[in-house]
């Protein structure tokens, strides 16, 4: 695992217009090609640290600093809505950010195949969301993410209103992905089983203000299959977290 960091915040506070402490004096280092999970209770501050990373609001204080030049930095982002567009074809909502980018259609048309291979949705290109089951809508919400080839990727709880057998698929779906082309991976989830199974690192982030509260790491070699989720280990670190988590709320 490569050691170089690719994002530290330092003593990062995030205070809201009405007053509300989101983020108080947090700090973290998340090490290139990580795939770190945030985990805690509603109001943590989870979703804001991934917002302030991407750009999408302004710290009160403290510092964000970044061991990717920003020559070479491309960051996506994946929300818990897949918030696709009801009137575009999969191929068309995938294709957006390039769009939005100014490439042509024919330059893009070879990036948006290769990413419909990808997540398995070759031969739904010319179908619209309603078509398409939930997970299939996540997926192509990833896809859309992924068309461009970003090396570090921000998921805010992408599969929490997924039910338990299309999560999980899609969990050895997202790890296999992650393996193939090493991004940095900070992912939000309520889930405590999809952040062990998913994770180098479990970040438990108190509430009150928001902080993190344990950082735990998950000292399992991947690829990660059925076996490890039904493994004694595995059930021991959900503990782990269960507990550290327990221990915040109170």
């Amino acid at each position: 695992m490569n050691n170089h960091p690719a994002i530290t915040l330092s003593h990062i506070s995030k205070v809201y217009a009405n007053g509300t402490v989101a983020l108080q004096d947090l700090n973290l280092e998340i090490p290139a090609l990580q795939f770190v999970s945030l985990v805690g209770a509603s109001g943590c501050g989870k979703s804001t640290v991934l917002r302030l990373i991407a750009g999408l609001g302004k710290v009160s204080s403290g510092n964000i600093e970044w061991g990717i030049p920003p020559a070479t930095r491309k960051l996506a982002f994946v929300f818990q809505d897949a918030a696709l567009m009801p009137w575009a074809t999969v191929k068309e909502n995938v294709r957006l950010p390039l769009k939005l980018a100014g490439i042509s259609q024919q330059d893009a048309q070879p990036l948006v195949q290769q990413v419909l291979a990808l997540v398995g949705l070759t031969d739904f290109a010319h179908s619209y969301p309603r078509q398409l089951s939930g997970g299939m809508k996540m997926r192509v919400s990833i896809a859309r993410a992924l068309v461009t080839q970003p090396n570090i990727l921000l998921m805010d709880e992408p599969f929490g209103a997924l039910d338990e057998i299309t999560r999980s698929r899609l969990n050895s779906d997202l790890l296999d992905l992650w393996q193939k082309y090493h991004w940095t991976v900070v992912f939000v989830t309520h889930n405590i089983y999809e952040a062990v199974y998913l994770s180098n690192r479990v970040l438990v982030m108190g509430t009150n203000p928001g902080r993190v509260v344990a950082d735990i790491t998950i000292d399992v070699a991947y690829p990660r299959d059925e076996e490890f989720r039904t493994s004694v280990l595995y059930n021991e670190y959900c503990r782990q977290v269960s507990h550290c988590l327990a221990a915040a709320m109170n």
